[in-house]
């Protein structure tokens, strides 16, 4: 039998990577914080994943158990013991706090086992080699702890679309029918686990991104354009010219900057981009420019979507105004239920904060970066 523990039971773990995990025939133990979840998930036999788009199906999930991480953090440890693959899909800025388990679950390790293979499935650049750098800092040897020989650390890139769910819609997950999870295949040498669905790639930068930059900075920019023009979903966002207009033009940007990094093949890119703009269309998706827009923060942070692009952009000589554009609407993103962005109109009504001072501290860069000029006059109609 072999065994996955997924840290973050929600929608993204149950309708993603817990769906392909179990379809590969693992055994998914599901580790969360959420009593009610896990409670809802250890009551049930099973859960139902629903596609929507073109050759969309129904997808049942069995064969899965579900633990309270904070209520009994010692099974967490002895399921992460004997795994054979740990994976997690819980946010970029949760990685600190499961790291703990995990290093735990690798000291516990019996060493005779082959290495469980750890992987973080987050929309973050390299996030995996982020969650080594936490669980390392977690066990008592560091670097040099006898533990890590016991895993292998490896990055990943994923992308699917799965909105905010509809109410009374239980376990079930509604999703769209496209996915991709592009796995770095060198750290295993050749040994890599059975997952049928995965793109196993030499090397992950181009892939992570591609699809970084492409989807997420595209997404995010038609949320908070389309926050700002009265929008709702996002398919309704997308089918106003404005808003698609200046999606277009970040693209456009971002794209300029992928193809010359990587040397992609531009026509294939421009198929990508089509592709994805297509899937912002999907009218079956109940996706919310509020839901997409949410922690403005750390979108608006150092290596994140915007900033990492635009940053790399500049420095090459170039103001990439579109999504310079794009980052002063979602300074305008005010949701009273987002924490971040209740935190961020504070920052920006706090008067004792220079301009300049809130673009260093919400980009990460130094004053002297040539995003910040920029950005500050955009932080400066913000307030105004």
């Amino acid at each position: 039998m072999s065994v996955a523990v997924h840290f973050g039971a929600g929608n993204i773990g149950r309708g993603f990577v817990g769906l392909l995990l179990h379809e590969a025939g693992y055994d998914v133990v599901f580790s969360d914080v959420n009593a009610e979840l896990i409670d809802d998930l250890s009551a049930a036999s099973s859960y139902t994943v629903h596609e929507v788009g073109q050759g969309a199906q129904d997808h049942v999930v069995t064969r899965f158990s579900a633990l309270n991480s904070a209520a009994d953090p010692d099974a967490v440890v002895a399921a992460v013991a004997s795994a054979d693959v740990v994976t997690c899909a819980v946010g970029p800025n949760v990685l600190r706090f499961i790291a703990p388990a995990i290093a735990q679950g690798l000291t516990a390790r019996d060493a005779s086992l082959s290495p469980v293979a750890v992987m973080a499935c987050e929309n973050a650049i390299n996030a995996t080699d982020r969650l080594e750098e936490f669980i390392v800092s977690a066990l008592p040897g560091g670097v040099d702890d006898p533990a890590l020989a016991k895993a292998i650390f490896a990055n990943t890139a994923v992308d699917r679309i799965v909105p905010a769910q509809a109410p009374g819609q239980g376990l079930d997950v509604t999703v769209e029918t496209y996915f991709e999870w592009a796995i770095d295949r060198t750290p295993f040498h050749g040994a890599e686990p059975t997952i049928p669905g995965v793109h196993w790639v030499d090397g992950l930068e181009a892939s992570i991104e591609r699809k970084l930059f492409t989807v997420n900075t595209g997404h995010a920019t038609t949320a908070y354009h389309g926050f700002l023009a009265g929008a709702d979903k996002i398919s309704d966002a997308i089918a106003l010219p404005a808003v698609r207009e200046k999606v277009e033009a970040v693209l456009a940007e971002t794209s300029a900057y992928l193809i010359a990094k990587h040397e992609l093949n531009a026509q294939d890119h421009a198929a990508y981009v089509t592709a994805i703009l297509g899937r912002f269309e999907n009218v079956g998706l109940p996706d919310t420019v509020t839901r997409v827009g949410r922690q403005p923060l750390r979108k608006l942070s150092r290596d994140e979507r915007f900033v990492s692009p635009g940053a790399a952009i500049a420095e090459q000589g170039t103001e990439p105004t579109a999504i310079l554009d794009a980052m002063g609407a979602a300074l305008r993103f005010d949701v009273s239920d987002d924490e971040q962005s209740v935190e961020l109109q504070a920052l920006l009504a706090d008067a004792s904060r220079t301009d300049v001072d809130l673009a260093t501290a919400i980009t990460g860069l130094d004053e002297s970066h040539p995003l910040i000029v920029p950005f500050v006059e955009r932080i400066s109609a913000a307030r105004a």
